[in-house]
């Protein structure tokens, strides 16, 4: 156990719940962009020390006042005025839903406490937590009355300076003040009615070292950070930012109102252009919002947004908390990126990076820690302040100026910004000491809550949480967290850490291990099932079959895996499709629809794997001659006529759709009726849909017998065969099926697989079938309004930007208005690896 020779309180032990899939563990593996955790079979772990009742004494620091706006440097603790263990926290919510629990709900009373504690001290030093989150209103650079203002903490610092162009780079006019908190703060006078610093001039922070040695370092709050791009390797500078009205971005349109279920495209602007180049934010706003929008998702979800030096950390590796990162424009550029979304009817979550830090010295926060003890540094000091696989610092959770550094983070983007939430990166990491690295998560309940458990950590994202939610009820929040710990999609009035989601990141790892080490025969259906169905009770998860994980060069999407090098020279449609091809995009199809439609509450696709992409993902580095090469993605392979990605992509619009039309992912019903190993048959409920997936790779079944709940008439909703889908066009559309009973009304196991109705359908090999119950109202419509999404949707054209506008800001889902794309047909802009021209296809088509 730590002991407190830091200053700080020893992290009290934690307690356990259910994994997410006991079969699976954690270990990290080295790849290009950023080390992530990755699931892999395992055998048991070794059990850490558990105390079922530990309360650790709590402390009070003499500083009772604060001064100048500004509190104390580290957490306060154990004052009598504080709550006790037992006030108000008798009853967990966690442990009512979860039996299992109870013999941890110390441990849950303890963290409550710790947590009331923090924000009562919140409260009472800084007038509550939202105004401790206005953190960047005091630090950084601020206008006031006749100056500008600049404030920085840094409590070792022995003097400290203001440096810039503004004073060609000599701070002994601009020297600064230290008050009593460590921060050291300066007032600017305007200069003949005009601000000092001109605005998007470079500046810097200059302090002295206890040694007597100066150091320039980027302030810690600064809002915009570039770097000379004649200049090879280069650091970052500091910039001033402050528009004149005439440039700043004003917002024009509404957040668009919260989704029953978010349908997610994960995407990286930079990496978005279909030239192997860095793409802008507006360029991404103009020509790839609206192919979102077409695909019906209604949540972008962007990467590598907070600024970082180097660029293949794909943005892991933050440098400038509150900068936009400048290789794809400024922060009026992102603004109008997210108006632009919003005006599309499209939310914008961020992916935030605060588990760690770059560990980057002179244009990264980590500059700031000279030698000082954890109380005066945003990060541990030592091995616990260092993560070793991922080479980065790790923040002290318990610091009160770095508690508010981060919760006044979050409240920046959601303000300035108009983020409608975020994805919080490497939530595991922050949730344990050991971090999640070799450890085998199987279950046990003392793995989750064990003196291996950062309670200052969870304590953090809990008041994240609180924060973000009373700042935008409507936010959305997701957990990156593979541990599977219990509670943590719970609300934090609950006694759990207050997230809206987490991602399930054991579905695509054994869509993986399918792919890469079993035969189709071999798939066991109610092992997909188990897997796809495998998460806590009231506690969300946003599934996907893929990320931007399995898109890392040294990896491999499912389309690759499935079709490898026929990705080349066998997508013509002028052509048969060759043997890899059929089955690639059949079992594209499927795969992304089970893991959408059984999976969880939410959905996620990383851009451009909606179509197969055909290449990985891989960003200037070394290892590549700094090429930009694989720094793209093939937009026109989806658009063009003669190529079969276009399958691929209006069948992910057509799950969207059905989504949007019958809000099956908000269901809470989700019952699977049967998992039949022999005939490789998977059928199931969501909502009042009834999906039948036959993972056959031969086997058509005529007349197959499916259950469901309500008697009536189905029809074809959806159907992974149909022709605009790249299948076979086996499946009759226009067939009603009408249910027979089964069994005794209101006995169960006398039903057929538990169902009290069923109706026969043809199930043709390796396609998915979904069927919607006809209301009687329906029956006298016409033949158009009961068309299924397949004879809705056309597969092969993306909206013009003014019809996606126009569809966006219609209140009821209907026939999507879909015209041609540029309707030039020429093909311009294919990837030379793909190496396509439209006259080359034919029988010697090259394998290039």
């Amino acid at each position: 156990m730590l002991g407190s020779s830091s200053g700080l309180l020893p992290a009290p032990p934690l307690l356990p719940s259910v994994a997410e899939n006991s079969k699976w563990a954690i270990r990290y593996k080295r790849c290009t962009a950023k080390e992530k955790p990755v699931r892999l079979p395992s055998g048991g772990s070794k059990k850490l020390l558990c105390h079922s009742r530990f309360c650790f004494p709590l402390r009070i620091s003499n500083n009772d006042r604060v001064r100048h706006g500004f509190a104390i440097s580290a957490v306060l603790t154990d004052d009598p005025t504080m709550t006790t263990v037992g006030d108000g926290m008798e009853n967990i919510g966690l442990v009512s839903i979860d039996p299992g629990l109870e013999s941890f709900k110390d441990h849950f009373r303890y963290r409550m406490k710790r947590y009331v504690d923090q924000k009562k001290l919140i409260e009472r030093y800084e007038g509550g937590l939202e105004e401790f989150a206005l953190g960047y209103q005091k630090f950084g650079f601020n206008r006031d009355e006749g100056g500008i203002v600049y404030r920085e903490w840094a409590p070792a610092a022995q003097e400290a300076q203001i440096i810039g162009d503004f004073n060609g780079w000599d701070g002994s006019n601009h020297r600064m003040e230290k008050n009593e908190f460590g921060v050291w703060s300066i007032k600017i006078p305007d200069s003949g009615g005009n601000p000092a610093i001109p605005h998007n001039s470079r500046v810097k922070f200059r302090f002295m070292q206890g040694n007597g040695v100066w150091v320039d370092r980027i302030p810690a709050w600064i809002k915009c950070a570039t770097v000379d791009p004649a200049s090879f390797g280069a650091p970052y500078d500091g910039v001033y930012w402050d528009p004149p009205t005439s440039e700043r971005y004003e917002f024009k349109f509404p957040r668009p109102p919260k989704p029953n279920a978010p349908r997610i495209y994960e995407a990286h602007v930079g990496m978005s252009s279909s030239e192997p180049r860095v793409n802008s934010y507006r360029e991404f706003a103009d020509n790839v919002l609206p192919r979102i929008r077409a695909n019906n998702y209604n949540t972008v979800q962007l990467m590598a947004v907070i600024e970082h030096s180097y660029y293949a950390s794909f943005g892991y590796h933050v440098t400038n908390f509150f900068a936009v990162s400048s290789r794809s424009g400024n922060p009026e550029d992102l603004k109008y990126l997210i108006d632009k979304a919003h005006s599309l009817g499209l939310r914008v979550l961020m992916d935030v990076v605060h588990s760690h830090a770059s560990n980057n010295v002179t244009d990264g926060l980590n500059g700031f820690d000279i030698g000082q003890g954890a109380q005066e540094s945003y990060f541990h000091t030592g091995d616990r302040g260092y993560h070793n696989l991922w080479d980065s610092r790790l923040f002290n959770y318990a610091n009160w100026e770095v508690l508010r550094f981060l919760l006044s983070n979050l409240r920046w983007w959601l303000e300035e910004f108009k983020f409608d939430g975020f994805r919080f990166d490497g939530v595991t990491s922050m949730l344990y000491h050991h971090h999640g690295i070799n450890m085998a998560f199987t279950g046990d309940y003392n793995e989750y809550f064990s003196e291996a458990t950062d309670v200052d950590a969870v304590v953090y994202l809990m008041l994240a949480n609180y924060l973000i939610h009373n700042i935008l009820p409507d936010a959305t929040v997701i957990a990156e967290d593979v541990s599977g710990m219990p509670g943590l999609g719970c609300p934090v009035s609950e006694g759990g850490v207050g997230f809206d989601y987490r991602l399930a990141m054991a579905i695509p790892d054994k869509w993986i291990d399918y792919l890469k080490n079993k035969s189709d025969l071999e798939w066991s259906m109610n092992e997909i099932s188990r897997s796809l169905t495998n998460r806590r009770y009231t506690e969300k998860c946003v599934a996907y079959a893929e990320s931007h994980d399995q898109s890392i060069v040294g990896d491999k999407t499912i389309a690759f895996i499935l079709m490898d090098k026929e990705m080349y020279s066998g997508m013509s449609c002028l052509t048969e499709a060759p043997p890899a091809v059929d089955r690639g995009i059949a079992l594209h199809k499927m795969i992304h629809f089970i893991t959408m439609a059984l999976g969880g509450e939410g959905y996620l696709n990383f851009m451009g794997n909606e179509f197969g992409h055909p290449e990985w993902i891989d960003f200037p580095r070394e290892g590549n001659g700094w090429s930009y090469e694989m720094c793209r993605r093939q937009w026109n392979l989806a658009d063009m006529e003669h190529l079969r990605y276009k399958f691929m992509n209006a069948f992910d619009r057509a799950m969207n759709l059905l989504d949007e039309k019958y809000s099956f992912l908000a269901s809470t019903k989700q019952i699977v009726s049967s998992t039949n190993e022999e005939d490789k048959v998977i059928v199931f409920e969501r909502g009042d849909l009834v999906f039948v997936f036959n993972f056959h790779p031969e086997k058509t079944y005529d007349g197959y017998k499916v259950g469901c709940d309500l008697p009536g008439k189905y029809r074809v909703a959806l159907d992974s065969d149909a022709l605009e889908f790249g299948g076979h066009g086996r499946v009759g559309h226009d067939a009603d099926h009408f249910t027979s009973p089964e069994g005794i009304p209101g006995v169960p196991e006398t039903n057929f697989n538990n169902r009290p109705n069923s109706f026969k359908v043809l199930s043709p090999a390796r396609t998915c079938v979904v069927y919607y119950r006809v209301e009687e109202s329906e029956e006298s419509h016409d033949d158009d309004d009961e068309m299924g999404l397949n004879e809705i949707l056309a597969a092969d054209v993306i909206p013009e930007q003014e019809d996606v506008e126009e569809a966006a800001s219609q209140a009821k889902v209907g026939k999507p208005h879909l015209v041609d794309g540029d309707g030039d047909g020429d093909g311009s802009g294919l990837s030379k690896t793909v190496n396509f021209e439209v006259e080359d296809f034919g029988d010697d088509a090259s394998d290039d």
